[in-house]
């Protein structure tokens, strides 16, 4: 359903997608998790520069949760700014640079809250980024 969201943006930048998904079938709220992987990979998609994104979203189950990935060959993140992603409306960027509220990343940490899972980031600035988050194995319906 993500990549159904975002299919005019894959085509318009010509994105090489790979899927891994170990895991058929998670609990959790499905609004939200589509909210949630469509904010990271519509992110991918966003800031790349001037190169072709090539994205790849992997989950696979571990104990006692689920793992996501969302890995990029976009522009990264500097060391300095990992600390102030998921606060809202921190822009690591000018609008004119790249759009967006700032609002993005705090929304996808309380996503991860929600289903008691956390999030975080590895980033190597100019070479990409790779977004980890979890979703808790047994979560109450809510």
């Amino acid at each position: 359903e993500t990549l159904l969201n975002l299919k005019q943006s894959i085509e318009d930048t010509g994105a090489v997608i790979h899927s891994v998904l170990e895991v058929p079938y998670i609990k959790g709220n499905k609004v939200r998790l589509v909210q949630l992987l469509q904010n990271l990979v519509g992110n991918a998609l966003k800031f790349r520069k001037d190169r072709i994104p090539e994205i790849t979203i992997s989950c696979k189950e571990e104990p006692g949760y689920y793992r996501f990935s969302i890995a990029d060959n976009g522009i990264g993140i500097a060391p300095d700014h990992i600390p102030k992603v998921f606060e809202v409306f921190k822009r690591l960027h000018t609008s004119k640079e790249y759009p967006g509220t700032g609002i993005g990343l705090s929304i996808c940490k309380k996503i991860v809250e929600y289903h008691s899972g956390r999030i975080w980031l590895e980033s190597t600035l100019g070479a990409g980024t790779i977004f980890h988050f979890t979703v808790d194995k047994n979560l109450p319906v809510k």
